[in-house]
């Protein structure tokens, strides 16, 4: 072979290597979000994984689980706010916790379902209409002000606190399905997937009062329907996120498995509470969400006000 050729192959080799060297630089840097996963890519970077970050994860789904069984709700409300505390965008925050839901939703709908308290038709009917509800709120989430969305959420969160107050469901009703049962359920879905594509909540918060109060359900079935008609919207938003790669899939596996868990033993709190305690308990943690809301309406409008 001749010198040329060598030193041809030496330099191809060469330029080679230091290609590869940029490669790697320019991937994302992190403990998990430096790993590039092999079904779902990168990770979104920026979420604290040190021993005390993942502490968090950890109690987070402990917190999670336990509400999500004991209020029928998805934990939203808690997930977010601690991955953002933890490093991770709003919308990174957002895309895992919905992929968290999954299995907390899983483990809480077969502990109610176990002990008979979960209406399937109910919960499909439910579903079919948050599915038309959420197009519509995510569309009007695109058109009214920010500002505005921070005021509906304060309202309807007074209103939902308001009615678990005065209202005790019954623990051995049942709703009593029927053709105008059957079409008050979807319009009900169809509300509750409004404000859930308006505010971004999984529906919980309305649902399980609704069921009560407008449908005869007790406090249990309406809990477990609940979990189940969030189930299905959990997996096909959780796949369009997967597929844009806004989630965190290490951090949603620790805080759902963790969550599916403890979320039995939540199920079993809420039964063996009366439902005058677990509505009042489900008020209370809607009190503490209607304050936090409240101060960051309240400090939205000020800054709104400063810069008008």
């Amino acid at each position: 072979m001749k010198k040329s050729d060598i030193s041809n192959i030496s330099n191809a080799e060469s330029v080679e290597r230091a290609e590869e060297s940029v490669r790697s630089s320019v991937q994302p840097s992190g403990k998990f979000g430096g790993k590039a996963d092999r079904l779902f890519g990168a990770d979104p970077v920026g979420l604290d994984e040190s021993a005390r970050g993942i502490a968090v994860l950890v109690i987070v789904g402990v917190a999670v689980g336990l509400l999500s069984g004991m209020f029928g709700i998805g934990g939203g409300t808690v997930i977010v706010p601690a991955l953002v505390w933890l490093g991770l965008t709003q919308r990174n925050a957002a895309a895992t916790s919905m992929l968290a839901i999954v299995p907390t939703s899983i483990s809480g709908v077969i502990s109610y379902a176990t002990c008979g308290n979960v209406d399937w038709l109910a919960a499909l009917l439910l579903f079919c209409g948050m599915f038309v509800g959420g197009q519509i709120g995510s569309w009007l989430l695109s058109r009214l002000p920010e500002l505005v969305l921070r005021w509906i959420f304060v309202v309807f969160l007074v209103f939902v606190v308001v009615n678990q107050i005065s209202f005790v469901p019954s623990r051995d009703q049942h709703i009593a399905m029927s053709a105008l049962t059957g079409v008050c359920l979807v319009l009900l879905g169809v509300v509750i997937g409004i404000l859930a594509g308006l505010l971004g909540i999984g529906g919980g918060a309305l649902a399980v009062p609704a069921l009560s109060m407008l449908f005869g359900a007790s406090d249990l079935i309406a809990r477990g329907t609940s979990l189940l008609a969030m189930f299905p919207n959990s997996i096909t938003t959780s796949v369009a996120n997967l597929k844009r790669r806004l989630v965190h899939v290490k951090a949603a596996l620790i805080i759902g498995l963790v969550a599916a868990v403890t979320a039995p033993f939540g199920t079993w709190i809420a039964g063996a509470v009366s439902p005058r305690v677990g509505s009042i308990l489900f008020a209370c943690y809607l009190c503490v969400l209607l304050i936090r809301s409240l101060f960051v309406a309240v400090k939205a409008t000020r800054s709104a006000r400063a810069s008008s």
